[in-house]
């Protein structure tokens, strides 16, 4: 089911048929080194993987994080959307692309899209985001998206503090 269109992509919810992409960019070591690992490290894991994030939250909450595609090709690139932590107030932005896709503005069109579609369609009053202090990848597609830096905060059960951006003015 797509979810957003921009210029150069298209944005649709993630099924358990793309666990052999989440495979792939879950265990990319850019992904593991400024997200986490996930532990996940086999298709049945992705697909649980995927079940129990993504897919949950669009049935739980009516947004996620949705597959990022190419309208050129259909190629898969990344995952962007919203995702509900339990320890945030409000939703948080979040994206990831394959290396091969990274530098080409695809992480800030569709975080832009994802971002006008939580203030639009969803009416969401503030959207969040968290990231890894040493991220500046992540950290430019915040700002350039009209994110701003708010402050550190450390996750419950983690001892790494994480910079927190806010969609406020």
């Amino acid at each position: 089911m797509q979810v957003l269109e921009t210029a150069r992509l298209r944005l649709r919810r993630l099924s358990g048929a793309d666990a052999p992409f989440m495979l792939q960019l879950l265990n990319d070591p850019s992904f593991i080194r400024n997200i986490g690992d996930r532990g996940v490290r086999d298709v049945e894991g992705a697909r649980g993987y995927l079940m129990a994030g993504a897919i949950a939250s669009h049935e739980k909450h009516g947004y996620g994080l949705d597959l990022v595609e190419l309208k050129s090709s259909g190629e898969a690139a990344g995952i962007c959307g919203l995702v509900r932590r339990d320890y945030l107030g409000d939703p948080d932005i979040g994206f990831a692309f394959l290396p091969q896709f990274t530098g080409l503005g695809y992480a800030v069109e569709s975080a832009a899209a994802v971002l006008a579609r939580a203030r639009g369609a969803l009416a969401l009053p503030r959207v969040l985001a968290i990231v890894s202090p040493g991220n500046e990848r992540s950290i430019r597609v915040l700002t350039k998206i009209g994110l701003r830096y708010e402050g550190m905060i450390t996750p419950p059960g983690e001892s790494q503090a994480l910079l927190l951006f806010t969609s406020d003015a």
